[in-house]
């Protein structure tokens, strides 16, 4: 009980952490960059091996926290016959995919950084960032409707 309490909390804060960050960066930071409101790209190489840090971290987070509420609450049958099992498996689908692009996001920019580019960089980076960006927004919005659908669906 103490242990599902804390996987489920650990879950919920490192989830918050990635896409909230995730979030900040398409619709504050790259914006910013793409709009020439920086000088040099150390600010925008620190914040993406930072969110690149915080995005590995938290994938291993949720990787293990999730697949240790999904062991305790689900069996096979439940997992794959349930619109609740259903519902965490489509959270997992789109926990890789929010991994990939942030990952594929982090070197497009990274790669323009390197070329000490910054409005470009970002611009090439943003569709991808925005596109995470929603797929965190539709993590939060399965996870919502986990535990509002009976069991027995």
């Amino acid at each position: 009980m103490v242990d599902t309490f804390v996987a489920q909390t650990v879950h919920l804060v490192f989830a918050a952490i990635w896409a909230g960050s995730v979030f900040y960066v398409a619709f504050v930071v790259l914006p910013l960059a793409r709009d020439g409101a920086f000088n040099t790209t150390k600010p925008l190489e620190t914040i993406s091996g930072k969110l690149t840090t915080i995005s590995r971290v938290s994938a291993l987070v949720l990787l293990l926290t999730g697949g240790h509420l999904a062991g305790t609450g689900y069996t096979v049958e439940s997992l794959f016959g349930s619109t609740r099992g259903h519902l965490v498996l489509a959270m997992v689908v789109l926990w890789a995919i929010l991994a990939a692009l942030v990952e594929i996001g982090a070197k497009r920019l990274e790669a323009g950084l390197n070329g000490k580019k910054l409005r470009e960089p970002a611009s090439d980076a943003l569709p991808l960032y925005r596109v995470a960006a929603i797929v965190g927004i539709a993590l939060f919005v399965v996870a919502g409707a986990i535990p509002n659908v009976p069991r027995l669906l």
